[in-house]
This record gives C-alpha cells, sequence and structure tokens, in this order.
C-alpha cells in the first residue's frame, strides 16, 4: 500500500495517524518532494473510477491562483495529466493506493474498506 501525502497538511496527518492505529503496512510518500508523474497520475485515475477532476486539489493556493476552476473545462485530458505531474501541490491529497483501488482525500470507511481487501 502507498500512502502519499503532504506532512504539513492537516487532513493527510489525520490519515496517518489513522493508517497508524489501525497497523496498516503502507509506503510514505511526500507530494511535495516526489511528486507523482503523468504515467503515475494516469494509472491512478484509471484505478480510482473517479472523475479527474477529483485528483485536484481544489482548495490550494496553486489551483486557485492558475484560476483552474474556470480553466479545466477547457482543458484536454492530456493537459491536465500534465498540469498535475508538473506541482505535486496540484495534486488532491492524501491518495492511497492498494494493487487495485485508489481513494483520495480521506474518509475513515473507505480506508477501511481498502484496509480489508
Amino acid at each position: 500500500m502507498l500512502f502519499v501525502c503532504y506532512p504539513r497538511c492537516t487532513t493527510c496527518q489525520k490519515a496517518q495517524k489513522w493508517l497508524d492505529e489501525h497497523g496498516a503496512k503502507y509506503e510514505y510518500r511526500d507530494i511535495k518532494t516526489d511528486n507523482p508523474t503523468e504515467a503515475e497520475l494516469r494509472e491512478w485515475h484509471r484505478k480510482s473510477g473517479l472523475p479527474l477532476k477529483r485528483f485536484f486539489n481544489t482548495s490550494g493556493l496553486q489551483y486557485k491562483a492558475l484560476d483552474l476552476k474556470n480553466r479545466l473545462p477547457s482543458m484536454t485530458e492530456d493537459e491536465q495529466f500534465a498540469l498535475l505531474a508538473s506541482d505535486g501541490m496540484l495534486v488532491k491529497r492524501p491518495i492511497l493506493i492498494t494493487e487495485d483501488r485508489v481513494v483520495t482525500g480521506f474518509r475513515e470507511a473507505e480506508f477501511a474498506a481498502m484496509l480489508e481487501e
């Protein structure tokens, strides 16, 4: 299991605490210093079944500075993946990745379901 997060993000801190309290074995990855590649993002998106927009950190400073709320609808999927791969701070976090599933954000029920697999 791979846990991708930003150490200063309080949601990531809560998610990591939850994983630790539930005895989860995971590899930790800092999204700011080890940004996901475009290939990884494409694979995670495919596994997640989520709309691509759910991979954007819509509350982040970069998202707002780049006016992505207005720009994303007119961007191609390739352009969106390239943009996400360019800056880890644009990517929604935390991301929990297993062999078969990917979830973005922290919801206890989703994390619990992934631990049961």
